[in-house]
C-alpha cells in the first residue's frame, strides 16, 4: 500500500475513544454522484477527535468549482463522481471513461497503488451550439494524474487542460529557432566580408565594395534586432502602459516621413485620400510603426514608377487606414499566413529588399493591442490592400459625408 497520503479522507473519522459518530446522510440531494450515493462527510485524517466534519454539500461545491477535471471510478471502472470540468472535456460516456488510455492508466494505479502522471491527447470538442467538432479543429492536450483512494478499488483521475501551455511552448520554440536562423545569415555574411576585406587590403576598390556590403548587412542585422525587441514588447504583459489620444493625421505624417526616401529612390508616388482629422486612443509611436511597415511593404513589392495609395476614412465607430499598391500581389494560399512571424510569401524577394519577416506580425499586434484588427485583400499581379481598423476616439472636426463614405478624391503626393 505504501505510505499514507495526506489530505481529506473520504470517510468519517472513527478512530479514538472520543470519536464522534458520523451524521446521518441527508435524503436524496441534487448534488448526488452519478451512482446515486451522496458524498460522505469528511474530516482531516489526523485531526483531533473533536474536529467537526465538513458537510457533503460543501465538499460537492468545492469539487464542482475546481478548474481541473475530477473523475472518481469504482472497482468496476464505473464513474461515481465527475465534476463539470471533466464533463466539459468529454472524457465520460455512458457512465464510463470514454478514452481507453485513461482507463488503462486508472487500472494500473488500482493494481499497484502507484500514482501516474501522463500527458494525453483528447479528441476535439464541439463548440456550442454545434454537436460535432469542425473539420479544422485540433485535438487538445491534458495532463492526467491518477491516484488510488483506498483498498476498495476507487481511483481518482485528475485532468488539467494544457493545450494552451503546449501551444505557447511550441510558439516559443519556433520563435527561438527562427530568430537563430535569421541572425545567423547577416552575422555569417559579416564574417565572410571581414575576411574578404583583410585579404583585399591592398585593393581600395574591393575594400570599398566589401565595406558597402558590410554596411548593408549590419543595417539588416540592426533592423532585425530592433524588430524582435519591438515584437517582444508588443507581446508583453503590458504592451501599451499609457494610452493617450492620438491624432490620425500625426500618425500618417510620421509614417510618410519614414518611408519618403525609400519611395523616392524607387520613383514611387505615395498619395493620400480622405480626411485624417480623427483621433484614436493608444500609442502614437506604435501606430506610426505599424502604418510605416505597411507602406514599406507596399514600396518594396511594387514596380518602379508605380503608385501607392493611403486611404483614411471613418466607418461608423472605427477609423480605417488602408494601404494599396500596384505590386506583385500575394497568392491566395499565403494570405492566411502573411501575419505570422518570419513568414515570407516570396523568400527570394524578401532577401533582396532586406525584409525581416516581422513587419506584418508587428502590424497585427499593434492593431490588436489598440482594440482593432488588420486585414488584407490581394490578387497575384493586381496588387494588395492592407487595412487597419481602430476604434474611433472622437472626430476632431465635423466629417464631410463624402469622406465618411470613402468618396473623397483629394490626392496629396508624398
Amino acid at each position: 500500500m505504501g505510505e499514507r497520503r495526506p489530505g481529506f479522507a473520504l470517510r468519517p473519522n472513527s478512530s479514538g475513544p472520543a470519536a464522534r459518530p458520523a451524521p446521518e446522510r441527508p435524503a436524496a440531494l441534487p448534488d448526488e454522484t452519478p451512482s446515486g450515493s451522496a458524498l460522505p462527510d469528511v474530516t482531516l485524517p489526523d485531526a483531533p477527535a473533536a474536529q467537526p466534519t465538513l458537510p457533503s454539500r460543501l465538499i460537492r461545491r468545492l469539487v464542482d468549482g475546481l478548474p481541473s477535471g475530477l473523475v472518481v471510478l469504482d472497482a468496476d471502472d464505473v464513474v461515481v463522481l465527475a465534476n463539470p470540468a471533466a464533463q466539459t472535456m468529454g472524457v465520460i460516456d455512458a457512465g464510463r471513461l470514454a478514452l481507453d488510455e485513461l482507463g488503462d492508466l486508472a487500472g494500473q494505479t488500482r493494481a499497484d497503488g502507484v500514482d501516474r502522471d501522463r500527458q494525453l491527447g483528447l479528441p476535439p470538442r464541439p463548440e456550442p451550439p454545434l454537436t460535432r467538432p469542425r473539420p479544422d479543429q485540433e485535438a487538445f492536450a491534458v495532463r492526467a494524474r491518477t491516484l488510488r483512494l483506498g483498498s476498495d478499488g476507487h481511483v481518482a483521475v485528475i485532468l488539467d487542460d494544457v493545450t494552451e501551455a503546449r501551444r505557447v511552448e511550441a510558439v516559443r520554440r519556433d520563435f527561438v529557432a527562427n530568430v537563430s536562423h535569421e541572425l545567423k545569415t547577416p552575422v555569417g555574411a559579416l564574417h565572410v566580408l571581414a575576411e574578404a576585406v583583410a585579404v583585399a587590403s591592398d585593393d581600395p576598390v574591393a575594400v570599398r565594395r566589401f565595406a558597402s556590403r558590410m554596411t548593408r548587412e549590419s543595417s539588416r542585422l540592426a533592423r532585425l534586432v530592433q524588430e524582435i525587441i519591438d515584437l517582444s514588447r508588443l507581446q508583453g504583459a503590458d504592451p501599451m502602459p499609457d494610452p493617450r489620444p492620438v491624432r490620425v493625421s500625426a500618425v500618417l505624417a510620421e509614417a510618410l516621413d519614414r518611408t519618403r526616401l525609400t519611395a523616392s529612390a524607387r520613383e514611387i508616388t505615395i498619395a493620400v485620400i480622405g480626411d485624417s482629422d480623427f483621433a484614436v486612443s493608444g500609442d502614437e509611436g506604435q501606430l506610426a510603426t505599424a502604418l510605416a511597415n505597411l507602406l514599406d511593404n507596399a514600396v518594396s513589392y511594387s514596380p518602379t514608377g508605380t503608385r501607392v495609395v493611403v486611404g483614411v476614412r471613418r466607418a461608423g465607430d472605427t477609423v480605417e487606414l488602408s494601404v494599396a499598391d500596384e505590386g506583385i500581389g500575394i497568392a491566395e494560399r499565403d494570405l492566411e499566413r502573411v501575419f505570422e512571424r518570419f513568414y515570407r510569401a516570396d523568400p527570394a524577394r524578401s532577401r533582396q529588399t532586406g525584409g525581416t519577416g516581422l513587419g506584418l506580425a508587428i502590424v497585427k499586434h499593434v492593431a490588436t493591442n489598440h482594440g482593432g484588427n488588420v486585414s488584407v485583400w490581394s490578387s497575384e499581379g493586381a496588387g494588395s490592400t492592407f487595412t487597419i481598423r481602430l476604434p474611433l476616439l472622437r472626430a476632431c472636426v465635423d466629417a464631410d459625408p463624402d469622406v465618411e463614405r470613402g468618396n473623397d478624391s483629394d490626392d496629396k503626393g508624398a
